[in-house]
């Protein structure tokens, strides 16, 4: 790890020589004076814990790390990743790895929570704490290849202590290992079959499954795969597929470890055996059954054969994108009535006059849109409105559109915004919020999409509460089965709770025992611009609210020197500082200002929603056997057909 730890020196200096390594690869491009390159590396952390506090009264703990950072400048924690849950272990090793650019010139902040999941649920609330760590990148990474060992944090723990809990057992502790990656765009795929595996239980045949390992340079094991249970003393396990870069960090002669282990009646997991093997020795070895070692080191009766191993390149988002598959952006705007009157100042849907303070539903449309319009030829974005009466009869209708005629096609994202503004008076705000007919809306079109041509993500920005749960979840399960994706946007301060049930990162979403084919949810909580700020490094809370008090006084002085009332300045009792602040219009400064922090706020917004797309867009690909070769670029854009809104 010591050559780790010299990366970011040796890249420089190697860019500034013009050189590269031993093997002749360029680091980076000739070095170029006042370019603002930095020198970065691909980093993988393993994680794993021991001596964990045992929750559950007939088993043991099923435990989940949960990983957090925090944004340079940034006073929040920001969820990046959960592991698998592992069942019935309180010394797991996770096979989830926490995969970072390492930048040398920053603090990279990670936080590490540790659970025991006790139900489906994705909300951590609901399942019990077993501790938690605070630490950086850099510190990871200097530890070595040994890794870090650290105690875990309890928010309970003087309780514990109080009770002597603490005092009888051996405190738990996360153990954190980083290694470099290289960049390897190949997938492995090998499949397992085994001889003689385990014991019988009576009349119950043993149920048994197999864990790769990879050894580090400090001849420790990390576990990177763990395959599902398969049953007999002859099974044939699932296939594992996984990249080259995480099985073996593209070195086919790495040394690899695989454990095959039996889950007894009583629910304890016992070493059947183990056996060393390479990348080069799976793919070469054909049908040969391979001898294992028993727990204690000794030969066993037990054997494994490779029935496959294939070793194929990874295609990418860009290799996609760049023959020929669209992206087709289409909308659902929220109108009922829990957004407010917008005819005032405070709801959700208010026009200002002002053109650099748009409103939450304007910013969303806009952050999002715009970065998706540059993978559209097609220029035409569907957008459509749920829980509002509709003219000419006032009908109540969850799937309009915006344009209120028979086409929900917009020609441009300002051509979006123009239909929703011009919507708003002509619509009564009404209720409830159901999102199922317009999700239902859109699988119907993705459904009619052949060979990758076209990839469709409806954006839902909504304010509250779902009120058709069960129909959006089975629509979600059904249109997971196309080339489809969701983004929900919650506006606003209301209640979000059940947003994050659909957002299947930890669970996927399920309808009447039937599972969604893949996770197509991301949802984003998007607050006010001004909430946004005040949560980062670019302007607290307090600078924020000196500035308005600054703005504000400036608004008086001029107001003295002028017969018109100066437009917008808030009433003097108006202190409350977590409120949104009314536009003060006094010079270009503050209007810079506003636009800065809708800009930034926009920003981070388009970040966050669209972080999962290129991998829900390769899954997808991946699951229905499409190649980028395959995709068939299409001569006429894809359309919305005209159709009589679903009310």
């Amino acid at each position: 790890m010591a050559k780790f730890l010299q990366f970011a020196n040796k890249t420089k200096i190697a860019a500034a020589a013009g050189g590269g390594d031993r093997r002749g690869k360029q680091y980076l491009d000739p070095w170029v004076p006042g370019t603002a390159g930095v020198a970065k590396s691909t980093v993988e952390i393993s994680i794993a814990c021991r001596n964990l506090a045992d929750k559950d009264l007939l088993s043991k703990s099923d435990p989940m790390c949960v990983v957090f950072n925090r944004p340079p400048g940034s006073r929040s924690w920001v969820q990046m990743l959960r592991t698998e849950i592992v069942k019935d272990d309180l010394n797991p090793e996770f096979v989830t790895k926490v995969v970072l650019d390492y930048r040398f010139e920053q603090v990279q902040a990670l936080r590490f929570e540790v659970y025991d999941v006790d139900s489906a649920t994705a909300k951590l609330g609901r399942h019990d704490s077993l501790g938690y760590l605070e630490t950086s990148l850099g510190q990871i990474v200097s530890a070595g290849e040994e890794g870090m060992t650290v105690e875990l944090q309890t928010h309970n723990a003087p309780v514990l202590a109080a009770n002597g809990m603490a005092a009888n057992r051996e405190p738990s502790t996360i153990i954190l290992i980083a290694e470099e990656l290289a960049s390897e765009k190949e997938e492995i795929a090998v499949k397992l079959a085994g001889n003689s595996i385990g014991s019988w239980s009576g009349c119950l045949p043993p149920r048994t499954y197999f864990a790769v390992s990879k050894i580090n340079e400090a001849g420790k094991y990390l576990i990177v795969h763990r395959s599902k249970m398969a049953r007999g003393s002859n099974p044939t396990w699932q296939p594992m597929k996984i990249s080259s870069r995480s099985l073996c960090n593209g070195d086919f002669d790495r040394e690899l470890k695989i454990d095959i282990f039996q889950r007894k009646f009583s629910g304890a997991l016992v070493s059947v055996g183990s056996m060393l093997t390479t990348v080069n020795k799976m793919s070469k070895s054909g049908q040969e059954k391979q001898a294992m070692l028993s727990p204690t080191g000794q030969a066993s009766k037990s054997t494994l054969r490779y029935v496959s191993c294939t070793i194929t390149p990874i295609n990418t988002f860009v290799d996609y994108i760049q023959n020929g598959t669209q992206i087709q952006c289409c909308f659902a705007i929220d109108f009922t009535c829990s957004n407010g009157d917008p005819e005032d100042s405070q709801s959700l849907h208010y026009l200002s006059n002002m053109s650099n303070h748009p409103n939450s539903y304007e910013q969303a449309i806009t952050a999002v849109g715009n970065i998706l319009k540059d993978y559209d030829n097609a220029g035409l974005y569907p957008a459509w409105g749920f829980g509002a009466r509709i003219p000419p009869r006032g009908d109540i209708s969850h799937n309009f559109p915006l344009s209120l005629t028979r086409s929900a096609n917009c020609t441009s994202i300002p051509g979006v915004l123009d239909s929703y503004r011009a919507c708003l008076g002509k619509i009564m705000l009404y209720g409830p919020t159901n999102f199922a007919p317009v999700i239902n809306t859109v699988a119907a079109m993705a459904s009619k999409t052949k060979s990758g041509q076209s990839y469709y993500i409806l954006v839902i920005i909504t304010d509250g509460v779902i009120s058709d749960m069960a129909k959006t979840k089975k629509a979600i399960v059904d249109a997971s089965a196309f080339p489809m994706s969701i983004i929900i946007i919650g506006v606003g301060e209301g209640e979000f709770e059940g947003m994050e049930e659909l957002d299947g990162d930890a669970v996927l979403v399920t309808y009447k025992r039937k599972k969604a084919q893949r996770d197509i949810v991301q949802f984003v909580a998007y607050r006010s611009a001004r909430a946004w700020m005040a949560s980062t490094g670019e302007s607290t809370l307090a600078e924020i609210n000196f500035q308005q008090q600054e703005d504000y006084s400036a608004s008086l002085e001029a107001a003295a020197h002028s017969s018109p009332p100066v437009v917008g300045v808030p009433p003097a009792d108006d202190d409350d500082p977590l409120k949104e602040p009314t536009p003060i219009k006094t010079h270009a400064g503050h209007e810079d200002r506003q636009d800065k922090t809708n800009r930034l706020a926009q920003s981070q917004l388009a970040q966050e929603v669209l972080a999962e797309i290129p991998e829900q867009i390769t899954g997808y690909m991946k699951a229905k056997g499409i190649l980028p070769n395959m995709v068939k670029k299409d001569v006429k854009p894809a359309v919305m057909e005209e159709a009589k809104p679903n009310v």
